[in-house]
Parts: structure tokens; C-alpha cells; sequence
């Protein structure tokens, strides 16, 4: 037999094989690229989450959860979170609807908001539609109308900025009673 042939042969084998290879290659990187962003859901989740130290940052429930890997958005059916500070219940917040955004460095609550800071002199209790938090900074926001009610005062208020570490809140438009 030629070598003529026998190079022509082994080249004709090597592009069928390599064009196999190399087309069978890019159907796998398709189905792993849209596998790749795919969304996860979960029901009846149960979430217990610790700080740097080891101490109990975070607890939750949540009755439905689906999440985006690739946008790193998340939407939480019915949750209920309770948020701790020194090993005790600080603040516990409640919601129909919580929507996480960039791994929930922002999550915003809506429908039917419950938002409780345990003080010591009783409790400060936020009522309202929407609430926007911060967990790694521990603030919260809104613009919609919030009910306060805490063991001095019940007022309404258009507005709130809050932060969680030392405080600090700051209502806008307040109509209520306020009893020293």
C-alpha cells in the first residue's frame, strides 16, 4: 500500500473524528451553559445563619423560595426572620412577599410588613406595605406610610430611615401621640 493513501486515510480519519469531537464538545457546553441559569426553588425552608465569630446571626422560615444563580435575585413566599445581636432576638421581621437582590445584600419585604425592635423598654413595632433592608448594615428604609407603635408612643409616619446598630431612626410626616 502507498503511503500516499495511507497519510490521506489517516488525515480523512483525523478530521471525521476531530469534527465529532469538536461539534459533540459544543453541544455539551450549550446544555452547560443553560443549566448554568437555571432557578432553583425550595418549600418549607428552615434557615439558621452565623456571623464571623460563630455567634447566631440569623434565623428564618420561609414557606417558598425560588432563587436566580445568575441574576443573584431571590423571592421568599411568607417569611419570617429573626435577626440576633449578642446572642438574643434583637428585631424579627414578617412578610407575604420578600424579594433579595445581589445575594439579598438588599431584600425588600412587601405585603403585610411586621418589622419588631426589641428594646428594653418593651417593643418598637413597624406596620407597613413595603420595607426595604439591609442585613450586612442592619438599616432599614421606606417610603410608604408606616404605623409605629412602641410602649411611649403610636404615630403615623411617611417614611422611615432606621439603623438597627445604634438607633438611630428618622420618621417623615408624623401625626400621632407621643406619652413620655
Amino acid at each position: 500500500m502507498d503511503t500516499k493513501v495511507l497519510y490521506v486515510t489517516a488525515i480523512a480519519i483525523a478530521a471525521v473524528s476531530g469534527g465529532y469531537y469538536y461539534y459533540s464538545g459544543k453541544g455539551k457546553k450549550l446544555e452547560a451553559d443553560s443549566a448554568r441559569s437555571m432557578n432553583y426553588s425550595a418549600e418549607n425552608i428552615h434557615l439558621t445563619q452565623t456571623d464571623e465569630q460563630g455567634k447566631l446571626y440569623i434565623r428564618a422560615q420561609v414557606d417558598r423560595l425560588e432563587q436566580d444563580l445568575q441574576q443573584k435575585t431571590s423571592k421568599l413566599d411568607n417569611l419570617q426572620a429573626s435577626v440576633y445581636k449578642d446572642g438574643k432576638v434583637d428585631a424579627t421581621f414578617l412578610a407575604k412577599v420578600a424579594n433579595g437582590y445581589n445575594d439579598n445584600e438588599k431584600v425588600v419585604l412587601k405585603q403585610k410588613v411586621e418589622a419588631t425592635k426589641l428594646l428594653d423598654s418593651g417593643k418598637m413595632v413597624f406596620y407597613t406595605d413595603e420595607l426595604t433592608a439591609f442585613p450586612k448594615t442592619r438599616e432599614i428604609q421606606t417610603d410608604k406610610q408606616v404605623i409605629v407603635e412602641s410602649p411611649q408612643a403610636q404615630f403615623v409616619s411617611q417614611g422611615l430611615k432606621a439603623n438597627l446598630n445604634d438607633g438611630q431612626y428618622e420618621f417623615f410626616n408624623i401625626r400621632g401621640k407621643y406619652e413620655p
